[in-house]
């Protein structure tokens, strides 16, 4: 018999955030995200809380713990698209339909009794937390900002009525054996014709207050047609900043400005920092701080974490320039790789910038959906 137990307690949350540590255990591909940053879900200074309703649940067996899930009912993105739809994320499970089964329906049950219709998911609070099940890849490290789940997930998942909503595929990109230096060429002539140049910044607290301002404006521009994104709130951009300061190298930022000091594009990869993650279990350690900052100095793998171009420009050529720009970061230094994270495999453009380079798909993720009602 399953227990379907709605998180409530200080130890309830515990073994909620827990849960994924020891089903990971010994697998070699799972990076789990801070521990701190899990626990502060559930608190009062959650930065989702004014634009989301959220439920947290925990399967149980003889007592033992077997699965969970939440739900969140995201007011926001509901409004800006006419929907009336429930999230469900942080989904682990045992291989065993029943528990998967009973955690779907308590999230589902708890969505309709709020008035909802639909659900789908994995997905987070919003386009900034770790979204999609992996479907491919399963032999492959997982970064830092996603996700790593076994493979039967999606067969349990799939018995429960859902189906393919979007799928994203994620790859490894590398300067190709016989790059000749022609997109370089490309990028610099893009500048001169549009008077475009890089912004500079002496440091990272230089940085983030000359352009955060002009990266979110990009962002809200760029992603406000993107599956599962969300307005930007003070409180987000706020969550980002400290982000960035925590996990910036300028050598991997790159901002374009126009000839009025416009921003028209960004772009901004994070060292990887998943060894350092992995080896201290999510909690910042001493020692996980050193090999934080020693991967975050010398990395080997670079995340491409944002990436954002004005509208108005894409037709111009402007992703030649940042493709140059990540070309230059790819040269420089020990970089074996960079990991380009979630695309949208239908946002073409993005797919397309990929062929400048060595490229690898090693991994898809999918977002399934399900009526209710």
């Amino acid at each position: 018999m399953i227990d379907i137990i709605e998180v409530r307690t200080h130890r309830e949350r515990k073994e909620f955030v827990e849960f994924p540590l020891c089903i990971y255990k010994d697998c070699p591909y799972f990076c789990p995200p801070l521990y701190g940053d899990e626990m502060g879900v559930f608190g009062d200074k959650n930065i989702y809380n004014d634009t989301c309703d959220t439920v947290y649940y925990i399967a149980r067996r003889e007592g033992k713990t077997v699965g969970r899930i939440s739900g969140i009912i995201q007011k926001a993105a509901n409004e800006k698209n006419g929907e009336k739809r429930v999230r469900f994320g942080r989904f682990d499970s045992i291989n065993d339909q029943e528990v998967a089964t009973a955690l779907l329906k308590a999230v589902e049950d708890w969505a309709v009794g709020k008035g909802m219709d639909t659900a789908h998911g994995p997905l987070g609070f919003s386009d900034l937390e770790r979204e999609g099940l992996l479907i491919e890849g399963f032999d492959q490290m997982s970064t830092f900002e996603e996700q790593y789940n076994y493979e039967y997930y999606a067969k349990l998942i799939e018995n429960c009525g859902y189906t393919k909503e979007v799928d994203w595929t994620e790859s490894k990109i590398s300067v190709p054996e016989d790059y000749d230096g022609e997109l370089e060429k490309l990028g610099n002539f893009v500048m001169k014709r549009y008077k475009l140049r890089f912004g500079p910044a002496k440091n990272t607290n230089d940085f983030l207050d000359k352009y955060a301002d002009g990266i979110f404006e990009l962002l809200d521009k760029s992603y406000d047609k993107l599956y599962g994104t969300v307005p930007f709130t003070p409180s987000m951009r706020k969550q980002m900043i400290s982000g960035f300061k925590f996990l910036l190298n300028l050598k991997y930022a790159a901002v374009i400005l126009d000839e009025n000091d416009k921003m028209i594009s960004f772009a901004i990869c994070f060292p990887s920092i998943v060894e350092a993650v992995r080896t201290a279990g999510g909690r910042i350690t001493p020692l996980m701080l050193l090999r934080f900052l020693r991967a975050k100095r010398n990395p080997k793998v670079l995340d491409l974490c944002l990436v954002g171009v004005d509208p108005e420009y894409l037709n111009r050529g402007v992703s030649a320039v940042f493709a140059a720009a990540l070309m230059r970061m790819l040269k420089e230094g020990k970089i074996e790789y960079a990991e380009t994270n979630l695309n949208l495999e239908d946002n073409y453009d993005i797919q397309n910038l990929w062929k400048h380079f060595g490229r690898v798909n090693h991994k898809r993720r999918r977002a399934y959906v399900k009526k209710l009602i």
